[in-house]
């Protein structure tokens, strides 16, 4: 039973976006989107990503040092008598 679940929402999700582009399409009409950006737009973007990265590699570096440095009294910890 979970077999066929599972096909039947692959099947719909792949048609969902074949389904999708299909409307997608303006026929010919004019963009209205924003305008291209200017570079002072594409340099903040460039410098808050740079920011963004920076704080998930310390993030990640920061977790998996305290995961590691804990992880043995963690395990001492749960052979003890309580």
């Amino acid at each position: 039973m979970l077999k066929k679940a599972g096909f039947v929402a692959a099947t719909a999700a792949g048609l969902m976006m074949l389904g999708g582009t299909a409307f997608a399409s303006t026929g010919g009409a004019e963009p209205t989107g924003a305008p291209d950006p200017t570079f002072g737009d594409a340099y903040t973007t460039f410098i808050q990503g740079g920011g963004a990265l920076g704080y998930g590699a310390a993030s990640l570096v920061a977790g998996a040092y305290t995961g590691i440095a804990t992880t043995p009294a963690l395990v001492a910890h749960s052979f003890a008598n309580h």
